[in-house]
């Protein structure tokens, strides 16, 4: 058991980073934090980002569930599942290398983040989690991966909460630093989100070719 829960944990820490590395999900955090009230703002965007990743992961744990017969033995299919997915995430990481000098700053609607409240923030980060392709599908990769080892309800659930910690830590730890440090934090912000701009592309391809490679190996190994 102990085994399978350590697999279980280092499958899921690729697909965590995608999510934690990419601009829309860092460059919102320090967005929101030069709104009007920075501190309560930031906090409810972290609350609200790290429920919807909770939730929709919870979704496809429960999917891959009602789809294998249960959380206490891998269905016969997951093999096939992980193949597919880390080809098709090996594809996407060469298109992200391939198309990265045309990588797109931010959108302009996320200008209106400096006027936003703390209850339209939190509803906000919920939104992304879901409207964002590349942190939807982690997710829904992440809770099949969960759902179809075997771990068990309490397992399942130990593994949701480690896969929402290291894929908002990105929000977690500017929103947090900023909290406790106020202003001093402004102009190392505005530093990361352009830096994130410009290399998030590559980081990106990157971390999902090494991750479909490693989705891919285990699905021919658990053949």
């Amino acid at each position: 058991m102990l085994a399978t829960l350590t697999a279980m944990l280092t499958e899921l820490i690729p697909l965590a980073l995608v999510v934690a590395l990419s601009p829309l999900t860092i460059i919102p955090a320090v967005l929101v934090l030069h709104s009007p009230a920075p501190r309560p703002t930031g906090l409810a965007f972290l609350v609200g980002w790290m429920l919807g990743l909770a939730v929709l992961t919870q979704i496809f744990v429960e999917v891959s569930s009602l789809l294998g017969g249960g959380l206490d033995r891998p269905p016969s299919w997951a093999s096939y599942v992980r193949i597919v997915a880390g080809g098709a995430l090996i594809l996407f990481g060469v298109y992200k290398w391939l198309t990265r000098k045309h990588a797109e700053h931010s959108p302009k609607w996320m200008s209106s983040f400096a006027r936003i409240t703390p209850g339209r923030a939190a509803v906000t980060a919920m939104v992304l989690v879901v409207v964002n392709p590349k942190v939807l599908f982690m997710c829904a990769a992440a809770g099949l991966a969960i759902g179809t080892q075997g771990v068990g309800r309490t397992g399942a659930a130990l593994n949701v909460v480690y896969y929402v910690a290291i894929a908002a830590a990105t929000v977690a730890l500017p929103i947090l630093a900023y909290a406790v440090s106020g202003d001093r934090l402004d102009r190392p912000l505005v530093r990361l989100k352009d830096w994130m701009e410009a290399q998030h592309a590559t980081l990106v391809a990157g971390i999902l070719v090494i991750l479909g490679l490693l989705v891919l190996y285990k699905g021919i190994h658990g053949l």
